[in-house]
């Protein structure tokens, strides 16, 4: 039908073909539609390409970001995501959270002050990265960042100070003052004994041993 009409009505070929400037394939849609950090009321919006670049933000790992730092001499460093492939790899935890770098020994967790500019505005957002001692260096090339401290470690310092005013267990009878009490004939003969009294534990399952075992083993 195309070349009938061409042929009776002239014209070319090239007039029917449509123009594929404006066509987009869903990763020029992340492209355009990227966000370093998505806000929680951003789920209310109904446009299609927010919505897709929101769900693949959703499906990125977001406990440590993974650096090009060869830009480091002018303060210029790139941070992004993980993706299920590098957190499979260990990239970013367990090796060098510099992109080219591989280095797995004596990483260090940095809390990174990430100031960027995402359309005209700037923004701001506090991020995790382990580095290497020599990305490390070059991390803190311009500004001298922050070590990440362990959450459960944090806790346990935290506990122990707590506990420091309390005697311990074992603490003989004497150290501790405690006087026998005289209410009775039999509590005369008796003296109040610590090893009898309720001890207060912290009861944990077995769930929560296990979850605490592994924050301190990744961190």
């Amino acid at each position: 039908m195309v070349n009938n009409y061409i042929k009776y009505y002239g014209g070319s070929i090239k007039d029917f073909q449509r123009s594929r400037a404006n066509d987009k394939n869903d990763y020029d849609i992340l492209r355009e539609q990227h966000r370093f950090v998505w806000e929680d009321d951003d789920d209310n919006d109904n446009n299609w390409d927010k919505r897709l670049a929101k769900k693949y933000y959703d499906r990125l790992y977001k406990e440590y970001c993974v650096a090009d730092l060869s830009k480091y001499k002018e303060n210029k460093i790139a941070l992004r995501w993980r993706i299920e492939r590098e957190v499979i790899g260990g990239k970013g935890q367990f090796l060098c959270g510099n992109l080219k770098c591989g280095a797995s020994d004596n990483l260090r967790s940095w809390e990174v002050n990430f100031g960027y500019v995402e359309r005209g505005e700037k923004k701001n957002a506090l991020v995790k990265l382990r580095l290497c001692p020599k990305c490390s260096d070059k991390l803190n090339y311009h500004h001298r960042q922050r070590l990440a401290k362990s959450k459960v470690k944090a806790d346990n310092s935290r506990t122990m100070k707590k506990d420091s005013n309390v005697p311990s267990r074992a603490t003989p009878e004497k150290e501790l003052d405690v006087a026998p009490k005289e209410t009775g004939p039999e509590s005369s003969s008796k003296p109040d004994n610590v090893w009898s009294r309720p001890v207060n534990v912290d009861s944990k399952t077995r769930e929560d041993e296990i979850e605490d075992y592994f924050e301190d083993m990744l961190l």
